[in-house]
């Protein structure tokens, strides 16, 4: 049985058996049937875009006490700044009007247990290797300051003079800036 917005037993509620996605489907439903257009534009309000980790231990939102439509947030494995994320970071900026970069990484993240191995197992299992590299990293640290140097060096991005990364620490909400050294 689902729960209503109301947190009472919904009328509409997807069966007990009912997939994840039904789930989601059927919350959906309820939250739509609420829903009001609240007449925002695509550009955030506070011109920032946060690259974050994917981690659904971060609400990232709350954790920098954000409203909806203040940021754009670009998530995802390791929050690392790969080429997907400057090209994400590019439209943010140049089309939606966005001047600062926030770098999220985590502690206890699971791209510090995962090596480039991965990709040859996926080989093996599926017949075909990734395009893509797994940006797997052991100190949380560097791997902050070599994304904020991929933000910083990109010749895509118009802004790169307000780009600062953090690391966000999963057991106290803290976030802890990364400097240069």
């Amino acid at each position: 049985m689902s729960i209503s917005a109301a947190g009472g037993p919904s009328e509409t509620s997807a069966p007990a058996t009912a997939s994840v996605t039904d789930r989601l489907v059927d919350a959906n439903a309820r939250y739509a049937a609420e829903f009001h257009d609240p007449g925002m534009d695509a550009r955030p309000v506070l011109k920032v875009a946060v690259v974050a980790c994917m981690d659904a231990r971060i609400d990232l939102h709350k954790a920098l006490g954000l409203a909806l439509g203040d940021c754009h947030t670009i998530r995802n494995a390791g929050g690392v700044v790969t080429d997907d994320t400057i090209r994400s970071l590019t439209i943010s900026q140049r089309a939606l009007g966005t001047r600062s970069v926030v770098l999220i990484h985590h502690t206890n993240c699971g791209m510090q247990s995962i090596t480039e191995d991965f990709r040859g197992e996926l080989e093996r299992e599926v017949g075909q290797r990734p395009t893509w590299a797994v940006e797997s990293f052991t100190d949380l640290d560097q791997d902050v300051r070599q994304s904020i140097a991929r933000v910083r060096t990109s010749p895509f991005l118009a802004h790169t003079d307000d780009v600062r990364g953090f690391v966000f620490d999963v057991h106290t909400g803290l976030l802890r800036e990364i400097t240069n050294k």
